[in-house]
């Protein structure tokens, strides 16, 4: 795998996720993602994603990691769960959503 950093992982998504669209059936939500001094947002709706740069006004969900964690968990490095029994993974709002990220993440 190459080297992925934050910015190009985030600058990839939404076409990764435009490839897969049963995946994203009835998912209408807003993840927020604070990933060291980066801020992404990722919007789902009718089956579509949006990402975009900065802070969104009312996420459904919002993740809190530092950047090498972040990469270590996109690399399978990190396992999710552990990430956050150990801290280095924030969740607020919908925990359900968060949940369900590992599976957006990898597409």
């Amino acid at each position: 795998m190459a080297e992925t950093t934050v910015t190009g992982f985030f600058e990839s998504l939404q076409e990764k996720l435009a490839k897969d669209p049963a995946k994203l059936a009835g998912l209408s939500c807003v993840y927020q993602f604070r990933v060291g001094d980066a801020s992404y947002n990722v919007t789902f709706v009718d089956g579509k994603a949006v990402v975009a740069k900065g802070e969104t006004s009312a996420p459904s969900c919002t993740v809190t990691m530092a950047e090498n964690d972040f990469l270590a968990l996109l690399s399978g490095k990190l396992n999710g769960q552990m990430a956050f029994m150990t801290g280095k993974l924030k969740v607020a709002g919908d925990f359900g959503l968060a949940l369900k990220l590992e599976s957006l993440l990898k597409a």
